[in-house]
């Protein structure tokens, strides 16, 4: 076998053992038993909501198991045809199945990655929003662009994006917007953006001049019924009032948009895109989602803290640098990734620095867990 292809085989066992670990394979098979005994259960479904939940995580094990059996079955399978096309100078068959093990390399490396969005709500739908920073003009354009990357990201991943509200800049772009992401691990993929991002370029607004912008976006998951949070009454003001969408379109000729303020946190959340009453909802459930991410922030708060100690921008800090003029670059300021491919990037390419975020945050709890023992 030659060396390539060795050095290529060792990755993906490499990812298949750490697919193991996360996963605890020894004791997989033990853990679906109980579970297919806890289904045959004649009054499961007594209680609907626990038997959905109970049925999710049989399903998200079966998944698991299949998953790394089915890498390792493939792994081993076309290791075996090189060997038997070598032994026969079938250099067909060996291309082939060469090919079949740099396919399966990426396979098991992407496994690899989602293997590390295990924590509390990473596989929940996810809300987001983007509001323009200080610029003006050059800075609503700047959310705009954001704002079609992150689509553009969402809709490549076969994610469904609504759009919950949206306010038109003065001149051009948009002053904010937030939707809502529904995925598997649309959270846990998105968390990582939350933060400023600032673009640095040549104004296209005929000043001539090289302009920096800012903008923030914050990213929390859509609470589940699974997640009980309290919001007292007495504690949020509702508003309604009239709202229209970019350019002056989707004009609602009633007081149909909802505003809910939470007085004790300061948070205010808006939907302006259907009925008042279901704006209702739809910004009682973000306000939910803001009031467990700070639980979770907090949870988190050491973690953040060693970052923020090595250098490390914070959650609330300029994450990214996106420079179009006077050379192309994009660099994560946490994890120092970067790639010069900036139209790739703002057309919606952000797996590459999701991932690293990814697993410089899991390499954090880890040392943090380690400390703590």
């Amino acid at each position: 076998m030659r060396a390539e292809i060795q050095n290529i085989v060792a990755d993906i066992r490499n990812s298949l053992e750490l697919l193991a670990q996360r996963l605890d394979y020894e004791t997989a098979p033990h853990r679906l038993e109980e579970f297919n005994a806890r289904v045959e259960d004649p009054n499961l479904w007594n209680d609907p909501e626990a038997a959905q939940k109970l049925m999710r995580e049989r399903q998200s094990l079966v998944d698991a198991i299949g998953t790394y059996e089915g890498l390792k079955s493939d792994l081993e399978d076309n290791v075996e045809l090189i060997e038997l096309g070598e032994m026969e100078e079938d250099d067909e068959v060996v291309t082939e199945a060469e090919n079949s093990i740099r396919a399966l390399k990426e396979t098991a490396a992407q496994k690899e990655l989602e293997a590390l969005l295990d924590g509390e709500a990473d596989s929940n739908d996810t809300f987001l929003e983007i509001n323009a920073g200080a610029g003006g003009t050059e800075a609503c354009d700047w959310a705009q662009m954001l704002q079609r990357m992150y689509v553009r990201w969402a809709e490549k991943r076969g994610y469904k994006v609504e759009l919950q509200s949206e306010e038109a800049g003065t001149e051009a772009g948009i002053k904010s917007c937030a939707y809502k992401i529904s995925g598997h691990n649309a959270y846990g993929w998105l968390k990582s953006e939350s933060g400023v991002h600032r673009l640095v370029r040549i104004s296209p607004f005929g000043k001539g001049t090289r302009e920096t912008s800012f903008a923030s976006v914050w990213v929390y998951p859509v609470v589940d019924d699974n997640i009980e949070i309290e919001v007292n009454p007495a504690d949020i003001r509702i508003d309604t009032f009239r709202s229209s969408g970019a350019g002056g379109q989707h004009v609602n000729t009633t007081d149909s948009a909802v505003r809910i303020t939470h007085a004790p946190t300061g948070i205010v959340v808006t939907s302006s895109e259907k009925s008042q009453h279901q704006n209702r909802d739809i910004a009682m459930k973000a306000l939910k989602s803001r009031l467990y991410q700070m639980e979770l922030d907090r949870r988190n708060a050491e973690i953040n803290a060693a970052h923020e100690a090595k250098g490390d921008a914070g959650w609330g800090n300029q994450i990214r640098s996106y420079v179009l003029q006077p050379y192309q670059m994009v660099k994560d300021l946490r994890t120092n990734h970067e790639t010069s491919d900036t139209k790739g990037v703002l057309d919606g390419d952000l797996d590459d620095f999701m991932a690293a975020t990814l697993a410089m945050n899991v390499a954090g709890k880890s040392r943090a867990d380690a400390q703590g023992e």
